[in-house]
């Protein structure tokens, strides 16, 4: 089973939706026996990294979290997801992350439109599982602050925006992806679905 964390924030019915396509049982759920039993785990979000960060420490899931990054099951990031798992933001002030991967999120700077929206390739860096057997292409990005990781060993790939933006993200078991794989066709579907292929789930096809 996937776990998909409910914390109050997220795109949880479409991220749900999208493991239950790919054949896999999937519950979005608070509940921290459900989740460290889970065999992945999923962090979405939409928003505000200060506000989700606070949403974490109210619902009790911020150790949660880190309790399940530390049982060297998978888990991944989604969109803002991804960001929490860094050190810290700078949107609407300073907020610390939840540090498992270190770097911090800064907002774009320029004379170009933000948000950053719409259909972007990625351009991948390095071998990982994640992105095993596939072909370098176009997926969906929405957001206003991009990551800047402290290490690029954990950088897997990234887009071009006005600038190198990072995409993917990758260290042991915790992952992330800047940008939403359910909405992001064929090639979001198939990262999503390498993602799950680690979990070492019961596929239900």
């Amino acid at each position: 089973m996937i776990a998909i964390f409910d914390y109050g924030m997220g795109n949880l019915h479409s991220v749900s939706k999208a493991v239950e396509r790919l054949g896999y049982e999937s519950a979005v759920t608070s509940d921290p026996e459900q989740i460290l039993a889970a065999d992945g785990a999923i962090l979405p979000g939409v928003g505000a990294f200060g506000d989700a960060m606070q949403h974490l420490h109210e619902s009790n899931l911020r150790d949660v979290v880190l309790r399940y990054a530390t049982s060297g099951k998978p888990l991944l990031g989604i969109c803002l997801g991804m960001q929490l798992l860094f050190s810290r933001s700078e949107e609407h002030g300073s907020h610390e992350g939840l540090n498992l991967l270190p770097g911090e999120v800064v907002r774009f700077q320029g004379d170009y439109k933000i948000p950053h929206m719409g259909w972007n390739r990625l351009e991948f860096l390095q071998p990982s599982p994640l992105l095993g057997g596939l072909d370098e292409g176009y997926v969906y990005f929405v957001h206003s602050y991009r990551v800047k990781p402290e290490n690029q060993s954990d950088l897997l790939a990234v887009t071009d925006y006005y600038q190198p933006v990072t995409a993917v993200v990758g260290r042991d078991n915790v992952y992330g992806m800047q940008f939403h794989p359910e909405k992001s066709g064929e090639l979001g579907m198939k990262l999503l679905g390498n993602f799950l292929g680690l979990c070492k789930a019961e596929i239900h096809k």
